[in-house]
């Protein structure tokens, strides 16, 4: 071999060339088949390297997919939590409102029994100042005609 290959790494692709070639012909020596089983024992480490990652990989996947089952999940859950929770509010403020309305149309019964009540008490008593007023007037005609009277009374007899 060159100088420049012996610098080139030997990948695992080589070794098992190497180990190929050397399975087809019969070791020379013991250094021969020393370096065979060496050759094959990396073929075999590179290879066993090459599962572990892909294992690895596999797994990395396999989480990834759990994550984003998870994740889906959350969402779904939260999705399903928020549609609740805007539902109930929902029911909140409709009976709130319905509440209120109720609320208010009875305050206006109450208003308009408290106006009719309040204008049936003016009247009455407009009605009770009137017919004092008139009473009281109608005295005081009496008292006044009965005054002249009496002055008139006095005035013939002493006119007389």
């Amino acid at each position: 071999m060159p100088a420049k290959d012996k610098a080139k790494k030997t990948t695992a692709a080589d070794f098992q060339e190497a180990a190929v070639e050397g399975a087809e012909e019969k070791p020379k020596s013991a250094l021969d088949e020393v370096m065979s089983q060496a050759e094959r024992a990396y073929a075999a480490y590179m290879d066993a390297e090459r599962q572990v990652a892909k294992a690895y990989h596999e797994n990395e996947m396999q989480v990834a997919k759990a994550y984003k089952r998870a994740e889906a999940q959350a969402s779904k859950a939260f999705e399903s939590v928020a549609t609740a929770a805007m539902k109930d509010r929902d029911e909140a403020l409709a009976k709130a409102a319905k509440k209120r309305e109720d609320l208010m149309a009875r305050a206006e019964e109450e208003y308009k029994a408290a106006e009719a009540a309040a204008n049936s008490a003016y009247e009455a008593a407009l009605t009770d100042a009137v017919k004092s007023r008139d009473e009281n007037v109608e005295k005081a005609w009496a008292v006044r005609d009965e005054t002249i009277e009496q002055a008139w009374q006095i005035y013939s007899k002493i006119a007389r």
